[in-house]
Parts: structure tokens; sequence; C-alpha cells
């Protein structure tokens, strides 16, 4: 049953082969294209070889690297400077909450005539706190640390004084405002 699908195949196809003779010198350029393949293929090997070591190498090196990261992370800048002064982190949190408490209180007073005011401060503030990063720096970049910390904690109490100063500036608006309209009214 195999053999008669064969044969109908080859019936159905006679007279569509090719019965042309290749032409003169056809064997050796056939030849000499396959071993010229086979060169190219066995030196394609060879670098193939090398590439995949090469790629798998840096796989390697790329998750080492990757895990390295992930199971031993840098410490942060604030670890960094408890390390070595363990005093001014304390320092830093309560400096930072009352400084923080007396900003929301003058942006709490914000009003038409203290907007400039306010605007300014806050500006001020802003310079303050890069100086203070940067000694942080100088700190963790082996500065003179005693140096250093006394200049972080005169940044500190200059933000406060700051504030204090605006808060009675503003007080003194409000009083001020509050008698003008007591005048004009009367």
């Amino acid at each position: 049953m195999e053999n008669d699908h064969i044969e109908n195949l080859f019936r159905e196809l006679q007279g569509s082969f090719d019965k042309e003779e290749p032409t003169e010198g056809h064997k050796q350029r056939f030849l000499t294209k396959l071993e010229t393949s086979s060169a190219e293929g066995k030196r394609g090997k060879r670098t193939g070889i090398w590439w995949k070591s090469l790629s798998i190498a840096a796989t390697v090196i790329l998750l080492c690297t990757i895990g390295f990261d992930l199971f031993n992370p840098s410490p942060s800048v604030q670890q960094q400077v408890s390390k070595i002064s363990p005093e001014i982190t304390n320092t830093e949190y309560y400096f930072a909450s009352l400084i923080e408490e007396q900003v929301k209180k003058m942006q709490s007073e914000n009003a038409p005539a203290t907007q400039k005011l306010i605007a300014d401060t806050m500006t001020q503030l802003r310079t303050l706190d890069n100086d203070y990063k940067e000694m942080v720096q100088d700190l963790l970049n082996g500065g003179n640390s005693k140096l250093i910390l006394s200049a972080m904690i005169t940044n500190f109490q200059t933000r406060i004084d700051l504030l204090n100063e605006v808060l009675e500036q503003i007080e003194e608006i409000k009083i001020l405002k509050n008698y003008k309209d007591e005048n004009i009214t009367a």
C-alpha cells in the first residue's frame, strides 16, 4: 500500500524531472564551496564558544553584583553620621521637630500682609538646610568633626532664631493691623 502511494507520486511527476547534466566543473565548484563553508564553520564554532562563555561570565558577574547590592546595601547618610557622632542624631531629631513645629505655626499665620515675609523666610530656611547638607558631607569626608558638629548645631540654632524672629514680626503685624482696624471703625 505504501509502495502504491510512492508509485502514484512518481507517475504524476513524470516528465517534470530535471534530466539535464550539470555544467562542466560543477563537482569541483561544489567541493570548493563545501571546504570553504566547513573552514568558516569551524572558525565560527570557536568564536561562538568564546562568545557564549564570555556572555555567561558577564551574566554571573552581573547577578553577583546585583545580589551584593540587595543583601549588603550601603548605609544611608544618617547612619554614617550616627557612626561618627551618635549624639548628633538625637540633637538633629530634637531641632528638626522644633523647626518643623515653628514652620507649621508660621505658615498657619499666612495672610496677605505676611506672605512676602513668610516666602523670604522659607527661602532663607532652604539656604540654611543646603548649608547643613554640605556640613554633613564635609563630616563624612573626614573633616574636623568637632568644628563641623559645632557648625551643624549653630545652623539649627540659627534656623530656630530666624523662625522665632519671624513669628514675633508676624504678631506685631497682626497687632498693628488690629489697631488700625479699630481706629478706622471708631
